[in-house]
């Protein structure tokens, strides 16, 4: 007669061998990712055309790193630019360095942003702001803790041209400092390859639309007729609501890897990555909670149960039930090491060690997505570069469900 454990067991295994199948298609999607994007810089020049390009920086209380990304822009080979430094109402020596910077050279237009009004998350406004102030035909929007080589703008801009896009964006080499980071950001990238992988992003037929806001080049008229970044300043993620918009409105945009080219931080302690974490869900949530609650509960199962069901399962091998379930929980928990070393590898360019506490960084991913779905309506949902942000009455189109 079977008990209600070995019925337990049995609907375990059943959710076991569907988790390991959804891990075959997860690890198939990102080698298929890896071997088709495109890159920046591999392509057939078509236009020598030179246009002016804005490149528009926003910066806050950015002291640490803002002058080893100035660096690598003015250094740029690319003659027809000028940078647009917007300092969005530091309280440390950001604006002093861009001051100096601007002192030192004529490209660096230096801007200090007016106080953000009410319902504009800090960003978005700072970008506006050094919108205002731009000349040139094309704008490049990048971040304060971005490092690029010295032919990028050249690159993107060629690319760009070449191929008659409206906009473009380059996945950058994602750099993180600590061990939290290091273990946490290859559970996150799995997603990127699969959900907002480039491969989606470049089919037109594919409603997926992304920037990564360390890097995109995009034609000012376009930008106009999206909207700019008044047309997602309530967004969390401003740069995936604008390339949303772009796909959305039928422009021709295109997501090619640069990892040796552009290098971006994805969070700098155990602070920024919680926060990190939590703006992943808190769009989710405002789009639909009950959704948001489907989306926390499968990348729960997904990421983190395989392992204390495996642990679970190794008790008492003696029956059929339990040996049947720790042979499936085995294979996802494999499965899932397979897919994280994979990133690690080749996305990442991490040491393997940190794969090896892939339970521990799906653990630390999906404590963020929970404490991101508790603290949506809070008066203070998230916390970024010292601002606290209220997003209960803000619809999110960041991410589309």
């Amino acid at each position: 007669m079977i008990d209600a454990i070995d019925v337990f067991n049995y609907i375990m295994t059943v959710i076991m061998f569907g988790i390991s199948g959804t891990w075959i298609y997860f690890i198939k999607s990102m080698m298929c990712s890896f071997a088709l994007t495109p890159h920046l810089d591999r392509f057939e020049i078509k236009d020598t055309n030179n246009p002016k390009v804005s490149i528009i920086l926003p910066a806050r209380n950015e002291e640490e790193f803002i002058g080893k990304c100035l660096d690598t822009l003015i250094d740029q080979d690319y003659e027809n630019y000028e940078i647009i430094v917007i300092d969005d109402s530091s309280d440390d020596n950001t604006g002093k360095i861009i001051s100096e910077y601007a002192k030192k050279s004529s490209k660096i237009i230096q801007v200090t942003a007016r106080p953000k009004p009410e319902g504009w998350m800090g960003k978005n406004w700072a970008c506006m702001e050094g919108y205002h102030k731009s000349t040139g035909e094309l704008l490049l929007f990048t971040d304060a803790d971005t490092k690029h080589k010295k032919n990028i703008v050249s690159l993107a801009v060629s690319h760009l041209l070449s191929f008659n896009l409206d906009a473009l964006s380059v996945i950058p080499k994602m750099i993180s400092f600590d061990f939290w980071t290091k273990i946490t950001l290859p559970m996150i990238s799995v997603f990127l390859h699969t959900r907002f992988s480039a491969i989606n992003v470049n089919n037109p037929k594919k409603k997926t639309g992304y920037f990564f806001g360390s890097f995109f080049i995009i034609k000012k008229k376009t930008y106009k007729e999206v909207g700019m970044h008044e047309g997602v300043k309530h967004e969390i993620i401003e740069d995936g609501a604008l390339g949303k918009k772009v796909k959305d409105r039928g422009y021709k945009m295109k997501l090619v890897r640069g990892e040796h080219l552009v290098e971006a931080v994805w969070a700098r302690d155990k602070t920024t990555l919680w926060n990190a974490l939590k703006r992943l869900m808190i769009p989710l949530y405002l789009q639909s909670n009950k959704i948001a609650i489907g989306s926390f509960f499968a990348v729960l199962f997904l990421l983190f149960i395989p392992f204390p069901t495996l642990a679970y399962s190794a008790l008492f091998t003696e029956s059929f039930s339990f040996l049947l379930l720790f042979f499936s929980a085995g294979l996802a928990s494999i499965l899932i090491y397979i897919g994280a070393i994979i990133e690690v590898k080749k996305a990442l360019f991490l040491r393997v060690r940190y794969a090896v506490f892939a339970p521990i960084g799906s653990l630390v991913v999906i404590l963020g997505f929970l404490s991101g779905l508790l603290q949506a309506k809070s008066t203070s949902a998230v916390s970024w570069r010292g601002r606290s942000y209220s997003m209960k009455d803000h619809a999110q189109n960041s991410i589309n469900i």
